[in-house]
């Protein structure tokens, strides 16, 4: 069972550029509650990244097209 979002990752997510890609990823997340463990499985990375982008880490350019599909697919 998923736990949710933190009110600290929220606040950080809200806080970060959203013009960084995995800024409006977390934001997707946060609104449709898709967990970080199910995140980082689909696109093979740990948690910590997913929580990184959330918080507005640059995201590889490897990552982006599908990161972009997977946003546009909740818009």
């Amino acid at each position: 069972m998923a736990i949710g979002y933190s009110q600290q990752l929220i606040n950080d997510n809200k806080a970060a550029d959203k013009q960084k890609l995995g800024v409006q990823l977390g934001r997707v997340c946060i609104k449709h509650n898709i967990s970080v463990a199910d995140v980082s499985a689909y696109f093979g990375v740990s948690r910590q990244t997913v929580y990184n982008w959330f918080r507005g880490t640059e995201v590889r350019s490897y990552y982006r097209d599908l990161m972009t599909r997977l946003i546009n697919s909740y818009q």
